[in-house]
């Protein structure tokens, strides 16, 4: 804002002039005294000047509200655009009808993939867009030396594009092991965050390391917390805890638990990993806020929660609130209760969906650095094939509902040359295949509970370095599916008796794709229906969803990389054979 906005904003609040929006007849939700009153709120350049007084000049526009609360847009504290499978322009088409206004986005995985010309798409993309997105530095690229990502990103890196205004600071340090080893490398990302007066988002899953030892940094937030205790602990340390509810992780009503009204204040609202299909079916923040309502929460803290609570974590000091000064980013719902719908949705005075409607024609970003990612060389049907001395294994065993495995073991078959092959137990061979740099790596595993009969299924999104992953009880169709995957660029594939039954592409950077929303939608529901009715994938397991995340070494107990079996609580490669 210069001086001359700021003048005619002073100018509106006193009455001397005219605001451009004038919302009438609405019960405005006040995020600082909790509570709500009734007055008119008045809108100009963008901004709030004020409430109004007898004698203010006239708006340009007036809007009744009829009765609706006035709140504040919704702030999501923590997400990956890439997530959703659909581009940023898409994204916003999704979210801000829901009432999301601002999110803070970690876009660590397009720049696992393309580095800094994937942090730079994300920047141009969510440049013009109706949704504010500030990003963050990805602070783990790779996530862990154990694999092979695409792009390697430096302290140096970090500080090319840290200083950006819409670059809030440094994203999720996974690397807690670094941290509380006081790793000079981790360290130097961190000081160039601090040099910068930036904030520093958390990713602790520490294990037997010490939470004091990574709070001392300065990491401002944590999102991986699931338990009532976890949370009183990390807010002991000064640290605000983000409540997620996520597309494969809820963690949101654990976490209620340990909230109380001395300690709402450092309880934000986040998604984190969150499905275009989950938007359309349940919302977005506005899902998180109604659940805490259910649960018994009083409405103003959950808004609360999803609004001036982000704002201070994030040092937004222009938004999350409805008060002089501040953006107005606001939203009109229908009531306070569990059930609340958001009928209108304003950002910086503009109104931009309505009922569920978006009124702003999408702008799509051009793509022509960020596709094409495939990178595999030296790859045939032996590359799965699985040679062992022992029948006696290891075994990544899936948790229902979680992502977090268990290490377990088991007796498996050999043939006469030591060749594994399926018994009729549910084990079945898993592989990641480094797809950046032509390594021709290919780390195999066998895993329990995906509860896949026959065929192959690979998707190119593998947390957090996003090689190929693929899980199946022959190596002929592992292979089909990998290679299908190379054709497209990138996204998902079922392939059963050497056939491919269904794909789904995904040209950006073989995460994200242009397509509207509700087709990739229902792109993605057919082909997990297809998944399950060919291969046989049951038992509440999504074959894509839990897939993606077995490769994701920093949540326990085992994980499968491009370079091979990986146990957390050891922080080293472990063998296959016992």
């Amino acid at each position: 804002m210069d001086k001359r906005q700021l003048k005619h904003l002073i100018n509106v609040a006193a009455g001397r002039e005219s605001a451009d929006l004038r919302i009438t007849n609405c019960h405005v939700v006040d995020v600082f005294n909790k509570e709500i009153f009734d007055r008119d709120v008045y809108i100009t350049d963008g901004m709030i000047a004020g409430f109004g007084r007898f004698d203010m000049t006239e708006a340009k526009k007036t809007v009744d509200a009829g009765g609706r609360y006035l709140v504040p847009g919704f702030i999501d504290s923590h997400l990956h655009i890439e997530s959703s499978h659909v581009s940023p322009a898409e994204y916003s088409r999704l979210v801000v009808p829901c009432g999301t206004t601002t999110i803070v986005a970690d876009p660590h995985e397009i720049v696992n993939v393309c580095g800094l010309d994937g942090f730079d798409y994300m920047l141009q993309a969510t440049e013009d867009l109706p949704l504010s997105v500030f990003l963050q530095i990805p602070s783990c690229v790779p996530c862990s030396p154990y694999e092979n990502a695409g792009a390697v990103i430096t302290a140096k890196d970090i500080e090319k594009r840290i200083n950006n205004p819409r670059v809030l600071g440094l994203g999720e340090m996974m690397d807690f092991v670094g941290v509380c080893g006081a790793d000079d490398a981790v360290l130097d990302k961190i000081m160039v965050a601090k040099k910068a007066g930036k904030i520093i988002d958390g990713h602790f899953l520490g294990f037997s390391f010490s939470l004091d030892a990574y709070c001392c940094t300065g990491i401002a937030n944590d999102h991986e917390c699931s338990t009532a205790e976890g949370l009183r602990d990390r807010i002991r340390r000064g640290m605000y805890v983000l409540l997620r509810q996520g597309t494969a992780s809820h963690d949101l009503l654990n976490l209620l638990k340990g909230m109380d009204q001395r300690n709402t204040e450092y309880c934000l609202l986040c998604t984190d990993d969150y499905a275009a299909k989950t938007i359309i079916e349940l919302g977005h923040i506005d899902n998180n806020v109604r659940l805490t309502i259910a649960e018994g929460i009083d409405p103003i803290t959950a808004i609360c929660m999803a609004t001036i609570n982000a704002a201070k974590c994030f040092k937004l000091d222009d938004r999350g609130a409805i008060a002089p000064g501040r953006r107005a980013d606001f939203l009109l719902l229908s009531s306070l209760d569990k059930d609340f719908t958001v009928d209108e949705v304003y950002t910086a005075g503009v109104h931009v969906a309505s009922r569920k409607n978006y009124l702003v024609d999408p702008v799509h970003a051009p793509i022509d650095k960020v596709s094409g990612k495939m990178n595999i060389k030296g790859l045939s049907s032996r590359s799965f094939q699985l040679k062992l001395k022992s029948r006696h294994v290891r075994v990544m065993e899936i948790q229902s509902g979680s992502l977090v495995t268990k290490e377990t073991d088991a007796y498996v078959d050999l043939d006469e040359n030591g060749i594994w092959h399926r018994n009729d137990d549910d084990i079945i061979k898993i592989a990641v295949v480094e797809r950046h740099k032509g390594t021709g790596n290919v780390g195999i595993g066998l895993i329990r509970g995906f509860n896949l009969r026959s065929g192959a299924v690979a998707t190119s999104i593998a947390h957090d370095s996003h090689n190929v992953i693929v899980a199946g009880d022959n190596d002929k169709d592992m292979l089909i599916a990998v290679r299908e995957l190379e054709k497209l660029g990138g996204g998902m594939t079922v392939v059963k008796d050497g056939k491919v039954i269904e794909s789904v592409q995904h040209e950006i950077a073989g995460l994200m794709t242009d397509i509207p929303g509700e087709i990739v939608a229902e792109k993605l529901s057919s082909i997990i229906e297809t998944a399950r009715s060919e291969l046989g994938i049951s038992g509440g397991i999504d074959p894509f969803m839990t897939l993606c995340f077995m490769s994701l070494v920093v949540i326990p107990e085992i994980k499968i990389t491009d370079m091979g079996l990986f146990d957390l609580a050891k922080y080293s490669f472990v063998p296959l054979e016992i």
